[in-house]
């Protein structure tokens, strides 16, 4: 099974990096600057389940993307979503599996639209990993967990196919029959914790050394009952984790939005937080309100600030 994954950063590289480690096909569709550090330094990759690197993997460029692949593993931001599906398109044949690792479910519906119901399986991982300045990649604890589905939940030989390719890699992966469930649930999880350390702007042990922790509790009460309107109520287990992760004494835990706002760079607000809050009953969420309304601030900030740059240089 031929594998395409485009990008090769932090989720991209590692899911990627294991797969060819496991000695699968896989050509990564980057842009010419990661194509150079690929080509000049390889896929390099740091772990507590042990470093790799493999030295040039297989890119491919989008303008010279012509042959369809089996499978297509979705790893952009949301912000990158619809130039991504440009990119790509070329490779989708009719038997080509779509799975995105994306957060939120807004992909699916965008997904759907330009290819059609068939192709896209529903996707989701567990894993904190970062791009570092050098190009390699680190990932910052033991969680790597990855699930994927059909949408109707039915078995297939299509994901049988792709349990047994990932098989054998050094992650954790599994098919799903509920895999939207799972994926609202990771959406709760992380629009809880994006929100509260986004707001905050701080991590989760200086949130509770505030004395901000009833600010979670809220926050996780809202997201769950959007979900929980949706259909797809988040289970007491899940509901207690981020309850438990997000007001930790001492944690030096932030989300991956707060760590771009630190950065300056984009944020992925619209599919993560704007989507979830249109998705409930107006008024219902006021916490996940004001979260929106600081990171379209934060937005407009960036947006000014990069044209008056512009505009001196």
């Amino acid at each position: 099974m031929r594998i395409l994954i485009v990008g090769a950063g932090a989720v991209g590289g590692y899911f990627g990096g294991r797969l060819l480690e496991a000695g699968r096909d896989v050509t990564f569709l980057v842009r010419p600057n990661r194509a150079a550090v690929l080509a000049r330094s390889g896929l390099r990759i740091s772990s507590p389940h042990g470093d790799v690197t493999i030295p040039k993997p297989n890119t491919v460029l989008a303008s010279s993307l012509s042959e369809t692949y089996d499978l297509i593993l979705l790893s952009c931001k949301s912000y990158d979503l619809e130039s991504a599906i440009d990119s790509f398109a070329p490779a989708v044949g009719t038997e080509t599996a779509i799975l995105p690792l994306l957060n939120g479910l807004r992909h699916l519906e965008i997904l759907k639209q330009r290819f059609g119901p068939n192709p896209v399986l529903g996707g989701q991982c567990v894993i904190s990993a970062s791009l570092e300045p050098d190009g390699g990649i680190a990932h910052l604890n033991e969680v790597h967990n990855l699930s994927f589905g059909e949408l109707d939940g039915s078995p297939s030989d299509r994901t049988e196919a792709i349990a047994s390719l990932f098989s054998g890699a050094r992650f954790e992966s599994r098919s799903s029959e509920n895999i939207i469930q799972e994926m609202w649930e990771k959406w709760v999880f992380i629009a809880t914790g994006a929100g509260i350390t986004c707001l905050m702007r701080a991590t989760v042990g200086d949130i509770v050394e505030a004395g901000a922790a009833d600010l979670v509790a809220k926050l996780v009460d809202e997201c769950a009952s959007i979900a929980g309107s949706e259909g797809y109520p988040p289970s007491e287990q899940v509901l207690q984790r981020s309850r438990t992760v997000f007001t930790t004494p001492g944690s030096l835990l932030a989300a991956s939005m707060f760590r771009d706002i630190e950065r300056g760079s984009p944020i992925e607000v619209e599919h993560v937080i704007g989507d979830l809050l249109r998705r409930g009953n107006p008024g219902a969420s006021p916490l996940l309100d004001i979260v929106h309304k600081h990171l379209k601030s934060y937005e407009a900030r960036r947006i000014r600030q990069g044209a008056a740059t512009r505009a001196a240089g």
